[in-house]
């Protein structure tokens, strides 16, 4: 049975785009501080579950509640504050190329400044010895005036993971934040992202393409399928069989074979 409490619940949520229906009656609840990996093949809905967690979007039917509200009744600053509390962290880290990484970090800061305060950051940036820790704390702190151009694709996601430090959200959606990353950088952002969830007491998911690091990190999996609710569960639960009919022809290609199971029972 779905609790009907907790950071996020979806009650007979779907989300249609024109005709396409991308989510469907999906019912969820999340409870604060655990830590999920979102799964399932191209076109599942997974990054629209989060933007609807995230109010960017509004369900077409059903109802989402992010942090206690409803999100179809949010506007202005009940808004603001909620999507304060929400980090976000995307495939591309989203980082301003033109900004350099001291006042990337301190966007995280933007929804706790009045306007004028941010404004000047841009000159002199406020709260410079925050950002020096955040990157202190993600081993980048030598890169403090660096542009985004000048770091690798690994240094940026802990730019990005720096961010969300000084933000410091209550629930952090991680949108296939590693999928462009090897393995080794992949499970290092992980464990950075599994740390800060763990340290401010914070729910984390992510929305994850590499199987591989689903082992340890994570306790619980979701895992959607044209849009409904295929498997909820521990991943110990994520049977050889069940991924085959997960992701049907994506099986093969993204090599799942390979992928070492925890063994059930």
């Amino acid at each position: 049975m779905t609790q009907q409490t907790g950071d996020f619940v979806l009650t007979g949520v779907s989300r249609s785009f024109g005709r396409a229906e991308v989510l469907t009656d999906l019912n969820l609840a999340i409870a604060p501080g655990e830590r999920i990996a979102v799964i399932g093949p191209s076109g599942a809905g997974k990054t629209t579950l989060f933007r609807l967690l995230s109010a960017f979007l509004i369900p077409t039917a059903g109802q989402v509640t992010s942090l206690g509200q409803d999100t179809r009744r949010l506007r202005g600053a009940k808004l603001r504050r909620l999507r304060r509390e929400i980090g976000v962290m995307y495939q591309n880290d989203n980082l301003v190329p033109h900004l350099r990484v001291v006042h990337n970090v301190l966007m995280g800061r933007l929804g706790h400044w009045w306007a004028g305060q941010a404004l000047l950051s841009l000159f002199w940036p406020q709260q410079l010895q925050r950002a020096r820790a955040a990157l202190r704390e993600v081993e980048i702190e030598d890169k403090l005036w660096a542009l985004p151009g000048e770091l690798s694709g690994g240094q940026q996601q802990r730019v990005a993971i720096a961010r969300l430090l000084v933000q410091r959200p209550r629930v952090v959606l991680a949108d296939e934040p590693v999928s462009q990353l090897d393995m080794r950088l992949g499970q290092e952002v992980i464990a950075l992202l599994n740390k800060y969830a763990q340290d401010a007491k914070a729910t984390l998911m992510v929305n994850l393409h590499s199987l591989d690091l689903l082992r340890d990190n994570f306790e619980r999996v979701i895992a959607l399928r044209e849009g409904a609710a295929f498997y909820d569960g521990p991943p110990g639960g994520l049977t050889r069989e069940k991924l085959k009919e997960l992701y049907g022809a994506e099986y093969r290609a993204l090599h799942l074979d390979d992928v070492a199971l925890e063994r059930t029972g």
